[in-house]
């Protein structure tokens, strides 16, 4: 295979901006499918799973391979709403492009930002495609100006419609500066034409904006602009894809994906700008045996093996499938391999290609492919496969904390196993969903990103494993913090008749700042206490502070250092050094000004204007605090932080309130104080 004719792509925007129905038109053009599968009909290839189809959104990132025009396009299709945000996450770590779908009519939406800070944090080099010119309210330019002003994009649009609405019959290539117009039921019969005489100035326009923009790339460009000469189509395109790949610029098309008005050239566009694995620098890792030395690996068959697991997937016929993207080197099936994370060897039974759910057997894996293993028994997401003599540990993938929790109890005795074994199996999917056990009350807690995330995760439950399960009332994910330094002792000392016990440590606590979460530094001098017994304070710490004084809940933006302390040379062992970490750090914490920390929620309300002083009140009476108010088409856009525990419910409020008129987002923003009644409520239970 021709690693620069290959593209990994995945489509990511909004949630309803239309990515799952633009990567339906990609698969029927392509060949890939032979009929288009549409999401209001529940028959999208790309949402398999039946929740998926039942509610008309994507769920669980889904990865396809198609051929355009002799290049080989793996494009994986992500999920748009925020619960599922791990999923567009471990994508973007592993794509080497992606096609940013916007809203004709929404514009820049909410989580357009947060998947487009995503990608930036990535390095992901993007198209943008401005999606439902179809539709009543499109308007390219007001995407075009959005994505400057809100996402500080160099958008460069490359075409511009022609008309817009019930009007869009087709686009104006500005580069070829010729018309396109869109015929035919599944516009399988795009053709060229003249430009409209109408359009002829904006035509002109829009290349010479083109130019002006990419001069800044390259001087041969601008001499030739300057000079009033003609510049080459050729030189145009590749100016333009090299400040692509480098980040400079976002080249913009449109269309409408519902309608098959401009898909096909959405492919051309991103065969023509976005990068193959060989345009992008090279893999940085380290050894595993010193975490201090970096390795680079490039995207060439002959180098050492190595590839990423970024996705684990339950499959009901061959178990756990991971999903590798591969980086370096080449693999054959029959192989063994190196898990370089877990340090255990792994034999490479079968190859697939995947399409969606179904898949394809091949004989290797080579640089630059994304593809799916199964029956990897030590295996988990971010793990690093690599050749056995050459290891190297890939940056893992962070994932955020999960805010909302549920309790969750087995209906019969008998479900008691299928319970346990379908919470693990979809654990091990998905990084963000946490299961723990309530201590006091010995109930099985399951803790995610927001209500529709545990509501999918009871669904499957029921629906893949067999579990009739009873579930709680939904609960919020409190955390504790500290307002002060502070310092305490630890002591663990027990004589009992043979050998005893003794850990002593000084521990000093102090806030960071907001955002962090937990650090620990060991500033003790003079080996007070030896290395192997600093590593079980570490672990005795690590397990403390998952567990505070007020209410137990987990404590974050703490830093704590080990600066003193004791040893015996007969009694010492790790369990005394481990539990008096754990009660130098409590006694600590009654020093430092312990508060109870409340997830706060970014909240976006989408109004009709009649409606704003009905929102406004009651998004006030949630302890709300109104940020601001911008004007979106035709309606209003509240943007507010409120705590998430005022939030459970406010669908129906807010549809109630508003006539169905209304729609919101919400995701978690961060954690701050919660008031002293709130606090106390809470606290006692």
């Amino acid at each position: 295979m021709d690693i620069t004719k290959l593209r990994n792509i995945g489509i990511a925007a909004h949630i309803d901006a239309g990515k799952t129905t633009t990567s339906e038109r990609v698969l029927y053009y392509t060949g890939r499918n032979y009929k288009v599968g549409e999401v209001h009909e529940g028959a999208a290839t790309m949402d398999w799973m039946e929740q998926e189809r039942e509610r008309g959104i994507t769920i669980t990132s889904a990865a396809t391979t198609c051929e355009w025009k002799g290049y080989t396009i793996n494009l994986i299709d992500t999920p748009g709403h925020v619960d599922f945000t791990v999923e567009v996450e471990r994508s973007l770590r592993v794509l080497d492009g992606a096609v940013s779908v916007f809203c004709a009519v929404g514009g820049v939406e909410p989580q357009s930002e947060t998947v487009w800070r995503q990608a930036d944090r990535h390095h992901v080099p993007r198209v943008a495609f401005v999606n439902k010119m179809d539709r009543i309210g499109a308007d390219f330019d007001a995407v075009v100006a959005a994505m400057k002003e809100k996402l500080g994009a160099n958008a460069i649009p490359v075409q511009i419609p022609i008309g817009a609405e019930e009007d869009f019959a087709g686009v104006v290539d500005l580069i070829e500066q010729k018309a396109v117009l869109f015929s035919g039921e599944l516009g399988r019969a795009p053709s060229a034409a003249p430009i409209p005489p109408d359009m002829a100035d904006a035509a002109k326009a829009g290349r010479s904006f083109i130019l002006e923009s990419i001069s800044d790339f390259s001087d041969e460009v601008m001499a030739l602009y300057l000079d009033g000469k003609e510049v080459e189509n050729e030189l145009i395109r590749s100016v333009l894809r090299e400040a692509t790949i480098n980040l400079k610029a976002v080249p913009v098309i449109c269309g409408s994906a519902f309608k098959n008005k401009g898909v096909e050239l959405l492919l051309d566009a991103v065969v023509e700008y976005l990068p193959c694995p060989t345009d992008l620098p090279a893999i940085k890792g380290v050894l595993p045996s010193d975490p201090e030395i970096t390795v680079e690996r490039h995207s060439d068959p002959k180098e050492p093996f190595t590839a990423l697991a970024f996705k684990i997937a339950a499959d009901s016929f061959l178990g756990k499938l991971v999903f590798l993207r591969v980086y370096s080197g080449s693999l054959d099936k029959g192989s063994s391999i190196y898990n370089a994370s877990s340090g255990h060897k792994e034999r490479i039974g079968r190859i697939m290609r995947m399409h969606s759910n179904k898949r394809e057997d091949i004989d290797s894996m080579n640089a630059g492919m994304i593809v799916a293993v199964p029956s990897l028994k030590y295996t988990k997401t971010g793990d690093t496969l690599c050749a056995e003599n050459s290891p190297i540990v890939l940056e893992s993938l962070e994932f955020p904390e999960s805010v909302i929790s549920l309790s969750v109890e087995p209906a019969t005795q008998a479900d008691k196993m299928k319970l346990s074994k379908g919470l693990s199996t979809l654990a091990e999917e998905d990084p963000t969903f946490r299961i723990r056990t309530d201590e006091e009350s010995g109930q099985t807690i399951i803790s995610g990103m927001g209500e529709l995330h545990l509501e999918i995760i009871v669904d499957r439950l029921k629906r893949e494993f067999g579990v009739d399960v009873k579930v709680g009332r939904p609960q919020v994910a409190y955390r504790e913090a500290i307002q002060k330094t502070s310092s305490a002792e630890g002591k663990y000392i027990r004589q009992s008749g043979g050998r005893g016990q003794y850990g002593h440590v000084v521990l000093e606590l102090e806030p960071l700042p907001e955002g962090k979460g937990y650090e620990f530094e060991d500033k003790t001098v003079g080996g007070v206490i030896p290395k192997e017994y600093v590593a079980s304070v570490q672990k005795g710490l690590e397990e403390a502070h998952q567990s505070g004084i007020l209410g137990g809940y987990p404590v974050i933006g703490i830093k704590v250092m080990l600066v003193d302390g004791s040893c015996h040379e007969v009694d010492s062992s790790d369990m005394a050094f481990k539990i008096a970490a754990s009660l130098g750090f409590k006694e600590a914490m009654k020093k430092a000004g312990p508060v109870l920390m409340e997830p706060i929620m970014s909240v976006e309300v989408v109004t009709p204007e009649d409606y704003v002083g009905d929102v406004i009140g009651d998004l006030s009476s949630r302890r709300g605090r109104i940020e601001g108010m911008d004007v979106r088409a035709n309606a209003r856009v509240i943007k507010s932080f409120v705590p998430l525990s005022s939030m459970f419910g406010y669908a129906t409020d807010l549809r109630s309130k508003t006539s169905g008129r209304a729609n919101y987002t919400m995701q978690f923003d961060h954690y701050e104080p919660a008031p002293a009644d709130v606090a106390e409520k809470v606290l006692k239970g």
